[in-house]
C-alpha cells in the first residue's frame, strides 16, 4: 500500500494513524503546528473514559463504542488511570441523582460511608453517589504525547504544514482530521465551546473523576496527580468567543468550593476555551469521495471515541468494510 496522508494531528489524527500503521500502512501525519498545544481541541480535553457516564445524556453508540478506549490507551500508552468515576449530588439536589442513574448503567449506589472511604477529601458532604467501577480517565497531553512518540518511533512522518485535503487527495489517500478547522469543507459541522480550568490545590486529593451534579451548573473535576486538577462544565452553542466568559469562571469555582471549600485557595494554572466539533446528532462521521476519508464530529468524546472511529477506518481501507459511522451521503 502506498503512503497515507492524516492532516491533523490531534486525537482523532493520531488515533487514526496508530490505528492504520498497526495494520502495516505507511504513514504521514500533516499539521500546521508543531506538536500538541492549546491550539487543539484535545489539548483541554478532561481525559475521561466514561462511557456509562455520558450515557446518561449521549447516544448509545457512544456507550458501546466508548468501552473500547481504555484498553486501547492503556496498551498504546500506559497513561491510564482505572480507578472509576464517582457521581455525587448535594443533598437537595438528589433528585438528579436519580435520573443519573436511571439514564445509566454500570454503577452501584455508594453510601456516606463508601464515598468518604473512597475520598476522604470529599468527608460527609455527600450522602449518596454512583460508583462507575469499571470506568477509567488519563492525562491528556501525556497520553497524546506517547502516542505521538510511539508513531514516530514507528517509521511514521510528520509534517508542519497548513494543508489543504482536497490538493493532497489529488495524488493519494488523504484522511483529513482537522476537527472544527474543517468547517469550511463540511458544511453540516458545528463549533459547540467548552470552557475549562487547571487547578492547583495540593491540599486536595481526589484519586479518580468525580462529578458534581447540579441543576444549573454541573461539574465534573480530573486529578491529574501532585494537587493538580482539572474542572470543566460548560457547553455552549456556537463558536462564540475565544476565552472564558465571567459567568463560566465564577460557576466552575463555586462548584468546585461546593465540593470542598479548599478549592477556594487554589491557584489558577490555566484557562481555556475549545470549541469541539460536533455534527446534529453530536456523533462522529466518516465519510469519503474517492481518495478523501473525512473523519470529524468527535463532540467532547474525543479520547472515549477516535480508538473505535480510528479502527473503523482502518477497516474501511484494508478490508472495505463500511464503518458504522460511514455517511455517504453528503459531503
Amino acid at each position: 500500500m502506498n503512503e497515507i496522508i492524516i492532516i491533523g494531528a490531534g486525537v482523532a489524527g493520531l488515533c487514526v494513524a496508530r490505528n492504520l500503521m498497526d495494520r502495516g500502512a505507511k504513514v504521514t501525519v500533516v499539521d500546521r503546528f508543531e506538536g500538541a498545544g492549546p491550539h487543539a481541541c484535545s489539548w483541554w480535553a478532561g481525559g475521561m473514559l466514561a462511557p456509562f457516564c455520558e450515557g446518561e445524556s449521549a447516544e448509545e453508540p457512544v456507550v458501546r463504542l466508548g468501552q473500547e478506549a481504555a484498553d486501547w490507551w492503556a496498551a498504546k500508552t500506559q497513561a491510564v488511570e482505572r480507578c472509576g468515576s464517582l457521581v455525587v449530588s448535594p443533598t437537595r439536589d438528589r433528585a438528579d441523582l436519580a435520573r443519573f442513574a436511571r439514564r445509566t448503567r454500570g454503577h452501584r449506589e455508594v453510601t456516606v460511608d463508601e464515598i468518604t472511604a473512597m475520598e476522604p477529601d470529599l468527608g460527609t458532604r455527600f450522602a449518596k453517589g454512583l460508583f462507575f467501577e469499571d470506568e477509567a480517565h488519563l492525562a491528556p497531553r501525556t497520553a497524546l504525547a506517547r502516542l505521538r512518540e510511539g508513531l514516530a518511533s514507528d517509521g511514521a512522518a510528520f509534517i508542519q504544514e497548513d494543508a489543504n485535503p482536497d490538493i493532497y487527495a489529488q495524488h493519494g489517500l488523504t484522511i483529513d482530521c482537522r476537527g472544527y478547522q474543517a468547517k469550511r469543507q463540511i458544511n453540516d459541522l458545528r463549533g459547540v465551546k467548552g470552557e475549562m480550568l487547571v487547578l492547583s490545590c495540593p491540599e486536595v486529593t481526589l484519586s479518580r473523576p468525580v462529578r458534581m451534579l447540579h441543576p444549573r451548573v454541573p461539574l465534573y473535576i480530573v486529578p491529574r496527580g501532585d494537587g493538580v486538577f482539572m474542572l470543566g462544565a460548560t457547553m455552549v452553542e456556537g463558536r462564540a468567543g475565544k476565552h472564558v466568559t465571567a459567568r463560566a469562571l465564577l460557576e466552575l469555582l463555586s462548584a468546585a468550593y461546593a465540593l470542598n471549600p479548599a478549592f477556594g485557595e487554589a491557584e489558577v494554572l490555566e484557562i481555556g476555551v475549545d470549541s469541539r466539533p460536533a455534527f446534529a446528532d453530536n456523533l462522529p462521521r466518516i465519510r469519503r469521495d474517492g481518495n478523501l476519508i473525512r473523519v470529524n464530529g468527535l463532540y467532547r468524546h474525543g479520547f472515549l471515541l477516535a480508538p473505535a472511529v480510528g479502527r473503523m477506518v482502518a477497516d474501511l481501507i484494508f478490508d472495505n468494510k463500511r464503518p458504522e459511522v460511514m455517511d455517504e451521503t453528503a459531503t
